[in-house]
């Protein structure tokens, strides 16, 4: 029997699906319900059938058992949008909607720029534990190469817009057809933009035109409407054909799609999915997902997709949200650095143990960090990535004594050779001041840690997240004054509980 390659393998799911509609539940000679239909027949509470993987925390781990940790970045912020919406609506979020790197890695951090021929630059800090007195605290800081721009390369987009029945309202077709109108304004002239939409079927609404013609690619946005159900993975895959049918070499070659994620005909498998996406890894295209909407939102699936796509997943709650993303932050949509991976290999002397707070998806085999054919994350002009790691010291934990060595393995372009970075740490002085970048990333975990009642959570405490939080933002950056506010609303939903 002929094994069929990736691509082959799927275009046959999708052909079997489109002739077969009664695998899914239908009958054939009766039409098939729209999502609309749907809700208004099976009613429920907002948020109440939002998906989400579960999360096992990271444990501890015995530096002299293992002494190494790797894992792939993750510039995603999806979780801590989401996190807001709920608040909003007086509810805390869903344990499983805690993803605490997510929550990190939406804010920008005061780190510096890469310098010399590098695109990313690294750096590192040692802290008190806030929420365990004898432990201390790691922060690992990334940073992609700031690009003015217009230094940024030229975009070939493919907007693929879920304009189904689930997609009804302001809150989802409403916002995207704002977001992408504002975008546009920001574009060069010589970018170029394809609408491909799916409700019922999958449509190729505008084909691949320059910017320049915004009035034209305006007027395709606003005439957007939602009906029908969700044939996402046939949608997908025209959307990839359509990148590389326009693929411009040396640009940035990104699908940007706006979905709630809720695939509800055609290849709904999140294998399946995958696997479509991952064939098209050596085509040089990123992809971006931009989830919407409560209910039946399909974060679990979203996310795995953005994941295995040389991707980003951003959930979008507001119409604020729409222009940090698609305006005040469009460089990082420009990749600086891709399958981005850390390690740091601690001194079994000066660290007893070492838990990594969040990116559980992401952690890696040790032996994945130089292999080249491994993938993994990637960082945008501009964006900067945290992690933390909560340690456990030894007693050779001593001011200046060698602590661990943190190394950063990416790729300037998607299929290069990887480059190395590496730092060594040292334990500081007594003496040494905490940083605002410290403060920032310790207050945003142990609210994470409150909000998910984390075993690990130790004395965390609303009042503490506040306070760190508010330490951090002496030039009152307005995300980290909103962060303090969703902490105390936080903490009144808490209360009433």
């Amino acid at each position: 029997m002929k094994k069929l390659t990736p691509i082959a393998a799927v275009v046959a799911v999708l052909a079997a699906c489109a002739s077969c509609t009664k695998s899914f539940g239908y009958m054939e000679g009766y039409p098939m319900p729209n999502d609309a239909q749907y809700e208004a027949a099976n009613p429920m509470e907002p948020f109440d059938g939002d998906n989400f993987d579960k999360i096992v925390e990271n444990d501890f781990i015995q530096t002299s058992k293992e002494p190494t940790s790797t894992f792939s970045i993750d510039a995603d912020g999806a979780a801590y949008a989401y996190m807001r919406r709920s608040i909003k609506n007086d509810r805390l979020p869903n344990d499983n909607s805690v993803r605490i790197e997510e929550y990190l890695n939406y804010f920008t951090f005061d780190y510096a720029d890469p310098t010399g021929n590098e695109t990313v630059a690294i750096n590192a800090e040692l802290g008190d534990c806030p929420w365990n007195a004898v432990h201390k605290l790691l922060r690992l800081g990334l940073k992609g190469k700031s690009i003015p721009d217009s230094d940024i390369p030229e975009a070939n987009y493919i907007l693929l817009i879920d304009v189904s029945g689930s997609m009804a309202g302001d809150d989802r077709i409403g916002l995207i057809k704002k977001g992408l109108c504002n975008m546009l304004d920001y574009m060069k002239p010589t970018d170029r933009i394809a609408i491909i939409t799916y409700s019922g079927e999958v449509k190729k609404l505008l084909k691949s035109t320059p910017v320049s013609e915004a009035k034209k690619i305006k007027k395709a946005i606003n005439q957007l409407n939602t009906n029908g159900y969700t044939p996402g993975g046939e949608a997908m895959k025209m959307a990839y054909e359509e990148a590389v049918q326009n693929y411009m070499q040396g640009g940035n070659n990104r699908i940007i799609m706006c979905t709630d994620g809720d695939f509800n005909v055609g290849v709904t498998d999140t294998d399946a999915l995958v696997e479509m996406v991952e064939s098209y890894l050596d085509k040089g295209i990123y992809l971006s997902i931009m989830g919407f909407g409560t209910g039946n939102y399909d974060d679990s699936r979203m996310e795995s997709l953005s994941n295995h796509g040389n991707g980003t997943y951003t959930y979008i709650d507001c119409e604020q949200e729409m222009l940090k993303v698609f305006v005040n932050e469009r460089s990082h949509f420009y990749s600086v650095a891709n399958d981005t991976k850390c390690q740091i290999t601690f001194v079994p002397e000066a660290v007893e143990s070492y838990r990594l707070i969040g990116y559980e998806n992401r952690v890696m085999n040790n032996e994945d960090f130089e292999d080249d054919t491994k993938d993994a994350g990637e960082i945008g002009a501009g964006q900067t990535i945290t992690a933390l790691y909560e340690i456990v010291p030894a007693e050779g934990f001593t001011a200046g004594a060698s602590m661990a060595s943190y190394d950063v393995r990416y790729k300037k372009a998607l299929g290069g050779d990887s480059r190395p970075l590496n730092l060594k740490i040292t334990v500081p002085g007594q003496s040494a001041a905490v940083s605002a970048n410290m403060n920032l990333a310790s207050g945003i975990a142990a609210y994470s840690l409150v909000l998910r009642n984390s075993q690990y959570k130790g004395s965390a405490s609303y009042n503490m997240a506040k306070e760190l939080v508010k330490a951090s933002n002496k030039n009152q950056d307005k995300y980290r004054t909103e962060l303090v506010d969703l902490i105390t609303k936080a903490q009144n939903i808490a209360n009433k509980q």
